[in-house]
């Protein structure tokens, strides 16, 4: 198959600005922050530059155009037909978040989530002054799973929303219809609101299909608020632009009465580069995920014939690796291990909550002789070690 984009040569990055590549001395590889090291769509670049020649950047407006787009975007990617005035920009997934907790709960009620889970999560109710309720995953050995009776019974009257992370971040799945009907189900006979991080939606590998908890029904798209992004699916974070999308009128009226100081739009550039992204980007995104895959199953197979002791889960979706290396016995920092003995950066399992613990985030959106790299290293570090 002819291949139009390249993913596999190393763009340098330690002068552009980049938390990821800056953070750690040059001799370490970094394999921890959620975005890519693939070049952005050439189109998406073109778009931005074409914005740069019109020599004034004040305060930008909604784009009608835009919206149709994002339309058009969700109903081809996921078969979920939205509506224009159902969508609401906001700077980033998080910040919306954020956004709809402080709108629509009271202090002192209770967010539910699953763990272990994307560090932000753990924040969301105490910037709204509510309470987590923390619902643990079930680890099968080969993937997670959903406890529905744990996670039903450990809702009371006092749990107002659930935040769903899906794909979820780090464990990669890619929650089935029937998984996703049950929990909704659930939330409704609670009437309990869902918040749906679905950032990575558009990430999501062969076998697999990512579903719109709030594309169930209408039912259930009216007791659900929905954030989406070009973010991680373009790698373009740094610009900041995500969406919220919410089909109920008395919501999305809360979420605009509490917007004014709190929550921001998005750039101009974010706005021309998102556009493009969605008119423009399908291709890319379709080798993208090829590449991606082709990354993840590298991994995996090297795991398993070269460091067995490091169990891998594979994702059906995002391009973070969950790796529970507890059998190591490094003392439950298997992260500081391989930074210091390994020169390699993941993400330390802990930060996604206590039963983290022992396990490390790996991103394998790079060139796979960067990931080949980093796994030489880090099976070099445990073989010196033995």
């Amino acid at each position: 198959m002819m291949k139009k984009y390249d993913f596999d040569s190393l763009i340098p990055r330690r002068n552009s600005d980049s938390v990821k590549w800056k953070r750690y001395p040059e001799d370490v590889l970094p394999l921890w922050v959620a975005d890519m090291d693939f070049p952005s769509p050439p189109e998406i670049i073109e778009a931005m530059n074409d914005r740069l020649k019109h020599p004034f950047f004040g305060y930008g407006c909604n784009d009608d155009e835009l919206l149709e787009v994002i339309c058009q975007w969700v109903f081809r990617q996921h078969g979920w037909k939205i509506k224009p005035d159902w969508i609401l920009f906001v700077p980033s997934v998080v910040t919306g978040m954020n956004w709809a907790v402080q709108s629509m709960l009271q202090k002192g009620e209770k967010i539910s989530f699953q763990t272990p889970v994307y560090p932000p999560f753990f924040r969301f109710a105490d910037y709204a002054g509510a309470e987590a309720l923390k619902i643990p995953l079930v680890n099968s050995g080969e993937r997670f799973l959903i406890d529905f009776d744990l996670f039903s019974q450990n809702l009371d009257e006092n749990t107002k929303l659930f935040a769903l992370c899906n794909p979820h971040n780090p464990v990669g799945r890619v929650f089935s219809t029937s998984e996703l009907e049950k929990m909704a189900e659930i939330c409704l006979k609670k009437d309990m609101l869902i918040c749906a991080d679905e950032i990575h939606c558009d990430l999501v590998f062969s076998g697999n299909k990512h579903i719109p908890i709030a594309s169930l029904s209408e039912e259930i798209a009216n007791n659900t608020i929905t954030l989406m992004a070009p973010s991680k699916t373009f790698n373009i974070p740094g610009l900041h632009f995500s969406y919220a999308i919410v089909s109920n009128p008395e919501i999305r009226k809360k979420m605009e009465s509490t917007r004014h100081g709190l929550v921001g739009h998005p750039g101009l550039l974010a706005y021309s580069a998102s556009k493009a992204a969605y008119q423009f980007g399908e291709e890319w995104l379709k080798e993208l995920l090829r590449y991606l895959e082709g990354n993840r199953d590298f991994l995996g197979d090297y795991l398993k014939e070269r460091l067995p002791a490091i169990k891998s889960f594979s994702p059906e979706g995002t391009y973070l690796a969950w790796l529970d290396c507890r059998t190591l016995n490094l003392g439950g920092d298997a992260q500081q291990f391989f930074l210091e003995k390994a020169k390699v950066a993941l993400n330390n399992g802990k930060d996604f909550g206590v039963d983290g613990k022992g396990f490390v985030r790996l991103n394998f959106g790079t060139p796979r002789s960067v990931l080949e790299e980093a796994l030489d290293k880090m099976k070099s570090a445990i073989t010196g070690k033995k």
